[in-house]
């Protein structure tokens, strides 16, 4: 027999919206006026804040200008050779006593080369 017990899944998603909306009967809503009324407090005190922090914000960038804090500095010669950009630098590979002694054999034979010509 079917036990009345186990449910399948859409039978529990129906409950719950059952039960949700015996909840939301139970709920005490504002009337329009009220509704109205908190609306208009909400909004206000946004616009407020928000003009508020403008004005701070307009304030402090008033002073900060005052102040010179936005001017341009000079960099300085070491600040300039910092931020420069660094050159590609040649490094030279050492020569070993095998590169001189070639370097000696080669030399012997165009010296010999240009004596015979």
């Amino acid at each position: 027999m079917a036990d009345k017990s186990k449910k399948n899944v859409f039978q529990k998603i129906a409950q719950v919206f059952k039960e949700v909306r015996q909840e939301l009967k139970k709920s005490v809503w504002p009337t329009k006026e009220k509704l109205r009324n908190t609306s208009a407090v909400v909004l206000a005190v946004i616009v407020f804040f928000a003009v508020f922090l403008s004005v701070i914000s307009m304030g402090g960038r008033w002073i900060l200008d005052k102040a010179n804090f936005y001017d341009e500095v000079q960099p300085s010669e070491t600040s300039a050779e910092i931020t420069a950009a660094p050159e590609a630098i040649e490094i030279e590979p050492e020569e070993t006593e095998a590169d001189q002694t070639e370097a000696e054999q080669t030399e012997a034979e165009e010296e010999s080369a240009e004596s015979e010509a």
